[in-house]
Order: C-alpha cells, then structure tokens, then sequence
C-alpha cells in the first residue's frame, strides 16, 4: 500500500528548524502551532545537524553528494542495458550460419 504523507517545502522545513533553535524554544509547542508531528520536526532537525538539511535560503535539502549518487545510478542502469544489448548482439552474430 502505498504512503500517503504530506510534503513541506524546503523553505517550511528550515523555519520551523529556525523557530526550534531560538531559546526557550519546544518541540512540542512549534509542531502543534505548525500542525505537523513531533517526530517529524526533530528529524528535521537531526537533519540540519548532520548536514543534509542545510540552512542556507534557496539551497535544495538533498546534498550535492546525494545528487551524485542518483546521477551515478541512473549511468550504471543506463551502461548496464547497453551492455546486455551488446551480449544479445554478440550471440546472435557470432551464430554458426550453416
């Protein structure tokens, strides 16, 4: 079955990260005003600290080496159907014609 969740724009992510990290600030409080769940905002949160959330405005949340992976991953698909193409070739050229 599929997941139905909503999404939130970069820009949400990062101020509701912002509203968090102002002192006297809780969790609870900034997801109940925002209507998200607690747990969704301190992984938002977990996120900026390991880096993948960066804070930086207009900056895209993937990082740049999550990007590369992806990139990577669509080459290696892309190379390993023309190899397969090339093998099908091969048996079929390299047949006895008599």
């Amino acid at each position: 079955m599929k997941k139905t969740g909503r999404s939130f724009t970069d820009e949400f992510k990062r101020e509701a990260v912002k509203l968090v990290k102002q002192p006297g600030a809780k969790v609870t409080h900034i997801a109940r005003d925002l209507g998200i769940e607690q747990s969704v905002l301190r992984r938002w949160v977990e996120q900026e600290r390991g880096g993948v959330l960066e804070m930086r405005p207009n900056r895209p949340i993937r990082s740049e080496a999550a990007g590369e992976v992806e990139r990577l991953q669509r080459d290696l698909r892309r190379v390993t159907m023309e190899r397969d193409i090339l093998k099908k070739a091969l048996g079929y050229f390299a047949k006895d014609p008599q």
